[in-house]
């Protein structure tokens, strides 16, 4: 949950790797704020499916006793 304020609260993250800072400078502003914008989604996406798997495995559990 913090992850996904901090997303939306702070929107200039820079989130590249050396090599991602490089292709970006390149590439020029735009197309370097998109291609932060898909690291970013790339990233969040595992939280988000294990988050999931942890809610339905805590509401399996909860259930069970």
């Amino acid at each position: 949950m913090l992850f996904f304020l901090l997303l939306l609260v702070n929107t200039d993250l820079a989130a590249q790797c050396a090599m991602c800072t490089k292709t970006a400078s390149q590439l020029g502003e735009k197309p370097a704020l998109g291609m932060n914008q898909g690291i970013l989604y790339l990233m969040g996406a595992p939280f988000v499916i294990m988050g999931y798997i942890g809610y339905r495995w805590w509401k399996t559990e909860k259930n069970r006793y």
